[in-house]
């Protein structure tokens, strides 16, 4: 892998990390297409800009994060009232993860190899692009706040996230679709997925830890800082822009691209 390679392949990952478009599937079809092979551990670059990634919610929403930990924390002492809507949204958050772990390994198992096959990812693209569709065309847009999330919001939501193992399938997308759809606010179901990133990428990063170190860091550091950087950059960007989006119900455009880029990778790739 060349630093140009290691820039773009850092860049793809970045800008699709919290585009609904999944990231996923841009960096399978990428490193497919550009010749480049990670030997038996495939998915450890992947998790590896993820890390970046998740750098990069963090920093965008760490505002939101220490309001969130310090009233976690004062409830559990005080059980002020103030702090008991970021006390139940910790564990709503913590409730969705659980079950999108659960699931997830279930989804991946019974798909198996194929999860990586591209006509699988084609397919998952233009599910994707599907969901966009609905999310603004067939969804009736809640009004619902953190303060009213209940249990069943936290399950749906982690189920729906789960669908995100499959490359293609955007965990952005499907998290806003079920968020939607469970009758929260755009402002809400917005939070609730950047946030819902966090554990979610902080676990997958952990249980692929030993393979990340294993990425020949000492024969390739140079591009692996590129691809790290440009992947934490870029995630910024990413984040900047979907809520933009969001707010100006402008997903259909990402719709189209998810089709079309789903029907020419079901063809052609």
């Amino acid at each position: 892998m060349s630093w140009l390679e290691a820039l773009i392949l850092g860049i793809i990952q970045g800008i699709s990390e919290f585009l609904p478009i999944s990231s996923s599937a841009h960096l399978i079809l990428a490193e497919h297409l550009l010749g480049i092979s990670f030997g038996g551990n495939p998915l450890a670059f992947e998790v590896f800009l993820h890390l970046a990634s998740l750098l990069a919610v963090l920093f965008y929403f760490r505002k939101d994060l220490l309001a969130l930990v310090t009233d976690f924390f004062t409830y559990s002492r005080t059980k002020s009232p103030a702090a008991k809507a970021n006390y139940r949204f910790v564990w709503l958050l913590g409730l969705a993860t659980v079950v999108t772990m659960i699931s997830g390994k279930a989804v991946e198992s019974y798909i198996g190899e194929s999860i990586l096959n591209p006509a699988t990812i084609g397919v998952a693209l233009i599910v994707t692009g599907l969901f966009l569709v609905l999310i603004e065309h067939g969804v009736k847009l809640g009004h619902r706040t953190e303060k009213e999330m209940s249990w069943k919001d936290g399950v749906i939501i982690g189920l729906g996230q789960a669908l995100a193992v499959i490359p293609g399938i955007s965990r952005a997308g499907s998290t806003l679709i079920t968020a939607l759809w469970c009758g929260l606010s755009k402002e809400t179901a917005v939070r609730y997925s950047f946030l819902l990133s966090i554990p979610v990428i902080s676990g997958i990063t952990i249980i692929k830890l030993p393979d990340i170190l294993n990425l020949h860091f000492s024969t390739m550091a140079f591009e692996l800082s590129i691809a790290f950087l440009a992947s934490f950059v870029f995630a910024l960007v990413g984040i900047k822009w979907l809520i933009q989006m969001v707010n100006k119900a402008k997903l259909s455009y990402f719709a189209i691209y998810c089709i079309g880029l789903g029907l020419f990778t079901w063809m052609f790739v």
